[in-house]
């Protein structure tokens, strides 16, 4: 294999581009630290500022782990400088070259991460990042030089994306590999256009990273996201932050071991990052779910599937008769006391008007109650599916509601193994993806060839592109209907 070397753009700016400069930074930084290894530390929380600033945070947190016990280490990084719109860039290279050397890209395993839809190779995104390569010096001093390391940039996420994308992320996970997500906490000053409050400023900037890490810790996704959108707080890392949410283990626990501001250490709140270290302890290997939430392969009753149509048609009425962005996530909850309704499943909302499309939007994997996903995804058919206007007043009383609740989606090894009217169908080749529900090969008449030709065009492929080089999932759905 032809070796390619990726010269970090930051050595020389965000910490020293001499080696003997750089190792002294490093140990001067761990100096003093007499802290416990850790096991079964599956992720970790890291800042991304320079040295000076965040370096005795990152180590702090570097220290308590045991390199030990992992093969890999995954950097997960947020995009500074580029739009990378619902996609992860991975740089293309099998080596990272810092002041202290080289450092073993895991080829085997960036193969397998290129075969996900959102995964991508831009190389202006990596061009002068520094969210991930201002992790690997750490990670050469205080872990192994040895250890093989996966650098990734993430771009910026729809929120409707987020849990499809982790689930994706989650199954390449193992007990071996550490993932480490880098991330600042929030940017207060006018530099940074978020200036909330000019009294007791380090106060208000500790209680608002406190109530946001807070939602983090209680492993609540929905709510860090809603905490951050209705904050404005200038969290950079957001996005990977979202996705770890989204990927950890059942018994995952997290742990804050260090906080810091800088306007602290400068004793100059005009302009504040803070700096927050984090462990999450757990095993990517644990995916059963508490005994409270059901399967996510347990049908449904009759009686779950009507209350769930009736809360698809609440949320988009209510956001038709008031008019307001996203009021759909404003419904009442049911009752949650009906165990059927908080089960972790994949769902899509489909909306017809006189038996003709009129918005169909979901989700595929099962990482939320099922309520949750109907609320969502109904408005988001209603007033966001980017093929149609927003559904209007006039169209309202004609509009017929399907609900399609999924079971938990499977590799197969060729297009021989999808049966058409059982199975719904995900193909994925050279990054492009698409999805067809069960029904659609029924209600069109369509073979399983003209399907997935179908299904190709859909992805942006030639309609001959599933017979050679894709891959596939397929899932099973029960489907209500108001009909």
């Amino acid at each position: 294999m032809e070796r390619k070397v990726m010269i970090s753009p930051i050595a020389g700016q965000w910490y020293s581009g001499h080696a003997g400069s750089l190792r002294s930074e490093i140990e001067e930084l761990r100096s003093g630290k007499k802290l416990t290894r850790r096991q079964r530390v599956c992720a970790v929380v890291v800042p991304h500022a320079g040295y000076r600033y965040s370096g005795a945070i990152a180590v702090d947190v570097y220290q308590r782990l045991d390199h030990y016990q992992y093969e890999r280490v995954v950097v997960l990084g947020p995009s500074h400088y580029c739009d990378l719109k619902n996609k992860i860039s991975i740089p293309d290279a099998t080596h990272y070259e810092t002041p202290l050397g080289l450092i073993q890209a895991d080829v085997a395993y960036i193969k397998k991460l290129r075969n996900l839809p959102f995964i991508t190779s831009r190389p202006e995104t990596h061009a002068r990042e520094h969210s991930d390569q201002i992790q690997l010096p750490l990670i050469q001093a205080c872990l192994s030089p040895a250890l093989p390391v996966v650098c990734m940039v993430c771009g910026q996420f729809d929120a409707s994306q987020i849990v499809e994308t982790a689930a994706a992320l989650r199954e390449l996970m193992d007990d071996k590999t550490l993932l480490v997500v880098s991330s600042d906490f929030t940017h207060y000053g006018a530099n940074f256009g978020f200036v909330p409050f000019n009294k007791d400023v380090q106060r208000n900037i500790e209680m608002l990273d406190a109530g946001i890490f807070d939602l983090f810790v209680n492993k609540d996704l929905e709510g860090f996201m809603e905490r951050l959108n209705q904050t404005g707080a200038t969290v950079c890392g957001r996005d990977p932050l979202s996705l770890l949410l989204a990927m950890l283990p059942e018994d995952a626990d997290v742990e804050r071991t260090a906080y810091q501001t800088s306007g602290q250490m400068l004793s100059d709140n005009r302009h504040s990052v803070s700096y927050l270290g984090a462990l999450v302890t757990g095993r990517w290997s644990a995916a059963a779910r508490p005994a409270s939430v059901p399967a996510a392969d347990q049908p449904l009753s009759k009686e779950a599937g009507s209350a769930l149509l009736a809360l698809a048609r609440k949320t988009i009425m209510r956001a038709l008769a008031t008019g307001q962005k996203n009021v759909g996530f404003l419904a009442d909850m049911p009752d949650q006391r009906e165990m059927e309704m908080v089960a972790h499943r994949g769902g899509f909302v489909t909306l017809t008007i006189r038996g003709s499309l009129r918005g169909c939007i979901g989700e595929i994997f099962p990482s939320r109650a099922i309520w949750k996903v109907i609320r969502e995804q109904a408005y988001n058919a209603a007033y966001q599916d980017p093929r149609f206007v927003p559904l209007t007043s006039v169209e309202a009383d004609e509009l017929e509601i399907e609900i399609s609740v999924l079971s938990q989606p499977r590799a197969v090894s060729g297009p021989e193994k999808i049966e058409i009217g059982r199975h719904g169908v995900v193909l994925n080749k050279h990054g492009l993806s698409a999805v067809f529900l069960p029904q659609v090969a029924t209600d069109q008449g369509w073979s399983r060839e003209e399907t997935l030709a179908h299904l190709a065009v859909k992805a942006g492929l030639p309609p001959d592109a599933w017979q050679e080089g894709a891959t596939f999932l397929v899932f099973e759905a029960q489907i209500f209907t108001e009909s």
